[in-house]
């Protein structure tokens, strides 16, 4: 059987609020419960489990595969929310989108400062 990954935890100071930020802003069905978590599924069968965490958050790098069409649809929810986003990881490019691999690519910041990231072609796939 080959490996895959099934699920990641992702730390939050309120389990809520960035559970909805990720499924708001990501098009995502609701998160459901799994005991502590907030579990929230994505389309590969992956799921980010959001623990509450009374303590120190250390930000953590999430990047997410999306067709052009949920690359416009997100990126237009990033806009309207007037979020800060960036073309690189270092954020030494404000306001701007990246062209990496031929593809389209953004990075912006959860409420716990966790780096969110969409891209429209993998990396090193060419272009």
């Amino acid at each position: 059987m080959p490996v895959h990954l099934n699920h990641t935890i992702l730390h939050a100071s309120d389990q809520q609020r960035s559970a909805a930020h990720l499924t708001d802003l990501l098009g995502l069905p609701q998160p459901t419960r799994y005991g502590p978590f907030l579990v929230v599924e994505l389309a590969n069968g992956v799921s980010l489990d959001v623990l509450a965490d009374t303590g120190t958050i250390r930000p953590q790098h999430y990047a997410f595969l999306v067709t052009e069409e949920e690359f416009d649809e997100i990126f237009g929810r990033i806009e309207a929310r007037g979020l800060p986003y960036w073309a690189d990881p270092f954020h030494q490019q404000p306001g701007r989108i990246n062209h990496n691999d031929g593809g389209r690519g953004v990075y912006w910041s959860d409420p716990d400062d966790h780096s969110l990231e969409i891209i429209t072609r993998p990396y090193g796939s060419g272009g």
